[in-house]
């Protein structure tokens, strides 16, 4: 039999759980599991002819035992056959502002709020994965939760050092699971972007690659594509793809010179910084540093992308050999990835200055992380 939690993603299930009609809803539960009207009074303990009954309404069980009885063995919320548990109200609250805590949790991560953003969203993930695990949740809710595990693992992906970072495309993945069962497109798209990407910080080059491959492919709208682009060509510089490489920073340009500008991807201060590093990646600093030097880049637009082009300026120019330049880049690096709490970034600029002999800038570095660590700690 189909677990509850899938079977009920079913938009045809779904109509019938919102009739909130009992014969529907078992009509229903034996279609969708191929079940007789005998089995099915078998898992629930009943005669076959109180099935059918039930089933052409001769019969209406109005007791709550009864509903409460027949929801449990379908996997069901009791609230579908009209119970209400102790809890329902609370978790109706919790899901009516769901969406809310989602959107400003992901605007706080955009602001350089990361730590914000994983507090926030805490909550609401621990409490929609216990319903999920009962199998009492329904498809608006499951989307919900798909949206918070995203939303979840995109901002530890933020916030953690990169020995943990599995953690973070772990959740991303979680989500990924849900959003196939959505019948969302613009939603799975996004969601195999930021599982990508997640999937690349974490050392998973192919796996990330071929995510953001089918990303690329199902994404309908300039900004997604242009996203998909962004991380496909993140993804094939560090992987070592050059034509892979070339040809998403070219589509991406293209996209650019059409006004598609947009969010935190599709822009050209993004762009220059990843074109950068790609060549970089790709054993090519001399290409690397003219694309960084070159002018009309503009502003970041988010406060880490401030941050993340100052440590690949680090890198380019100590791969370049420009000491100077590299130690003003990573130490204003340094200092800002504190501030933010961005230990990543912070691990990146101590491997450039380690690279590089910048053995002062290196400690200043270690001495920076290992404050951010015990912030980020929990309190003992």
């Amino acid at each position: 039999m189909a677990p509850a939690v899938w079977m009920w993603s079913d938009p045809a299930a779904t109509a019938a759980l919102r009739s909130r009609d009992l014969s529907t809803i078992l009509r229903a539960y034996r279609h969708a599991n191929e079940l007789t009207q005998e089995a099915l009074a078998a898992i629930l303990g009943y005669d076959k002819s109180y099935i059918a009954m039930i089933e052409t309404r001769r019969r209406d069980p109005g007791d709550v035992v009864v509903r409460r009885h027949i929801a449990r063995g379908l996997g069901l919320p009791s609230h579908f056959l009209g119970v209400t548990e102790p809890d329902d109200a609370d978790f109706a609250a919790l899901v009516q502002f769901g969406d809310s805590v989602i959107r400003l949790a992901e605007i706080a991560r955009q602001a350089g709020r990361a730590v914000e953003a994983v507090n926030e969203l805490w909550p609401l993930v621990a409490r929609l994965e216990a319903r999920a695990a009962e199998g009492r949740l329904e498809r608006d809710t499951l989307l919900l939760l798909a949206s918070a595990r995203l939303t979840l693992g995109v901002s530890l992906g933020t916030v953690l050092p990169e020995e943990r970072l599995a953690a973070a495309a772990a959740w991303t993945g979680k989500a990924l699971i849900l959003a196939r069962h959505t019948n969302n497109q613009p939603f799975l798209a996004h969601t195999l972007r930021m599982h990508g990407n997640e999937l690349r910080k974490a050392g998973r080059l192919p796996a990330a690659v071929a995510r953001l491959d089918h990303a690329l492919a199902i994404s309908a709208d300039p900004t997604g594509q242009g996203s998909a682009l962004a991380l496909s060509a993140r993804a094939a510089g560090e992987a070592g793809l050059p034509d892979r490489f070339e040809a998403a920073i070219d589509r991406s340009r293209r996209l650019l010179d059409t006004g598609a500008e947009h969010g935190m991807l599709v822009n050209p201060f993004t762009l220059r910084e990843i074109h950068a590093r790609g060549l970089l990646a790709l054993g090519r600093p001399t290409q690397a540093l003219r694309v960084l030097t070159a002018a009309g880049a503009g502003e970041p637009a988010a406060p880490q992308w401030q941050v993340i082009e100052r440590v690949t300026a680090g890198e380019i120019l100590t791969a370049s050999r420009e000491h100077d330049g590299a130690q003003e880049s990573l130490l204003a690096a340094i200092t800002i990835a504190e501030q933010r709490r961005l230990p990543h970034q912070l691990q990146r600029a101590i491997r450039a200055a380690s690279r590089g002999g910048l053995d002062a800038v290196a400690e200043t570095g270690r001495a920076a992380l290992r404050r951010l660590r015990d912030q980020l700690s929990p309190a003992t």
